[in-house]
């Protein structure tokens, strides 16, 4: 044990004395705030970094020109670790504990991808140096995932068989938390339908076919159907929504010929959520057949649910409790607890202990993908004040600064230090692998979608194209 401890020991005093080289990158990413697909300079940002670190880089895998996968070393076990770097919608925020966009209505990271992608590669350099220095056998992996925020990037690097043979995966995500659950999430799916009517004078709506009289009728048999599907648990509820994304003509004197019913749901099990789908479909159906509308489906992705592992979960959670979850100074507190205030929930500001270890439910998230591939776990490390939520302007603000920066590098201390435990003791890697065997219980992964779609690559294109070239004017470069 002792001597476990010292390996471990030449990785943590690396991160802490080199981990602040890469703040840079995080803020630069920050500042970037690309959507899903559209991670351009994000994405190029981390792949030169992890070539001049002697990372063998492949870009642009699966079909996506933001999606990456680099490795170093040679032999078994080979570990991932997950690397995301997407923002969000209308999340544009300074700094500061007030709302102040930078860009009104720019994206922004309200979910803290800007610390996710930054911390798995400062644990993945370190793990690099460990291996270099000790000549230990492994090679480890950084899985360059764009558009985890749709449920994108994972499905469709799964159907291209990139996570095959990878022997573990571990993660981490901000948070307004400390644990590693052994937990699930529910499956998901996205999907458009595009119903296409006949325009009219106003004065006679019934020479037009109305397509928006097609989606207000999925609409509401979508509402029917909610009824007559298993409501699922309250930690991982069965949920869909859908909203109208597209009308028109815009105007109430012409019968609208265009419409669109956006749909998402998040499903306890795929094998349901595949048998919901079909229903939605004939909710599509029977909206077109009632109007005299045609119709177009548009599937976008679908996702798994997550299967846990206790075993390696234990690891990341040992790790968690040695290296320590993250302190922060008064200042911090403030800036949380004036959130708090503002919002008029408890000012308890930051949490600093580590919640005991449990099964458990998370939020939906495509890094279900790789836990059909191997053994896969993560940690939840407080980057943001409890009580305000998450994906909004808040989170964007906190994960900027010195709160954001901690956490992620606690991130990298327990990603590194759990690497190593998987790396020099094969036993935790194959009993990881006998509880991961005995969860599928037989299942074999078969990828959600539909044979001939192609990713979404252009689906955040308009919506980045119109704010890019006002936020370039605050981009960070690293130096």
């Amino acid at each position: 044990m002792q001597d476990m401890a010292q390996k471990k020991e030449f990785l943590i005093s690396w991160i802490s004395d080199h981990g602040k080289d890469l703040y840079p990158h995080s803020d630069a990413i920050w500042s970037f705030a690309e959507l899903g697909c559209e991670e351009f300079v994000s994405s190029k940002l981390l792949v030169d970094f992890l070539r001049a670190c002697g990372f063998q880089v492949n870009a642009g895998v699966a079909g996506m020109p933001t999606a990456f996968v680099a490795s170093y070393g040679e032999g078994k076990p080979v570990i991932g670790i997950n690397c995301e770097y997407d923002a969000l919608a209308g999340l544009s925020q300074h700094p500061t504990p007030e709302k102040s966009p930078v860009v009104e209505g720019a994206p922004g990271h309200g979910c803290g991808h800007n610390l996710l992608g930054v911390g798995a590669i400062m644990a993945a350099v370190a793990i690099k140096e460990w291996l270099a220095t000790t000549g230990v056998k492994g090679t480890i992996m950084v899985l360059g995932a764009p558009a985890e925020e749709i449920c994108v990037g994972k499905p469709y690097m799964a159907r291209a068989g990139i996570f095959q043979g990878i022997d573990a995966i571990i993660d981490w995500h901000p948070w307004t938390y400390n644990s590693a659950n052994y937990d699930t999430c529910n499956a998901y799916f996205n999907v458009k339908y595009h119903f296409r009517g006949r325009t009219a004078h106003g004065n006679a709506p019934w020479e037009g076919r109305s397509a928006l009289d097609s989606a207000l009728l999925m609409g509401h048999a979508i509402e029917l159907l909610r009824e007559h599907i298993e409501p699922g648990h309250p930690d991982a509820a069965n949920t869909i929504n859908y909203t109208f994304s597209d009308v028109g003509p815009e105007y109430p004197n012409v019968v609208p010929d265009r419409s669109t019913v956006w749909v998402i749901g998040r499903i306890t099990t795929s094998e349901e959520m595949e048998k919901i789908i079909k229903r939605i479909n004939r909710c599509a159906e029977a909206a077109s057949l009632a109007t005299e509308t045609s119709f177009k489906m548009e599937f976008i992705t679908a996702s798994h649910e997550k299967i846990p592992n206790k075993t390696l979960s234990s690891v990341l959670y040992q790790n968690l409790i040695e290296v320590g979850p993250p302190k922060f100074d008064p200042d911090e507190q403030a800036f949380a607890q004036k959130m708090q205030r503002d919002l008029d929930v408890d000012e308890i500001g930051l949490a600093e202990d580590a919640m005991e270890f449990r099964e458990g439910a998370s939020p939906v998230t495509d890094n279900s993908e790789y836990s059909w591939f191997a053994p896969f776990a993560m940690v939840w490390l407080t980057a943001a004040p409890t009580g305000v939520g998450w994906h909004n302007w808040q989170a964007a603000a906190s994960v900027r600064g010195t709160m954001g920066k901690k956490a992620m590098t606690v991130a990298a201390k327990v990603l590194g230090t759990s690497a190593v435990d998987l790396l020099r003791q094969p036993n935790i890697v194959q009993d990881a692998k006998r509880e991961f065997h005995k969860r599928l219980a037989g299942r074999k992964y078969r990828s959600l979608i539909p044979k001939g779609v192609d990713p979404p690559i252009d689906i955040n294109r308009k919506t980045m194209d119109k704010y890019r070239t006002l936020m370039e004017k605050h981009y960070e470069k690293p130096a």
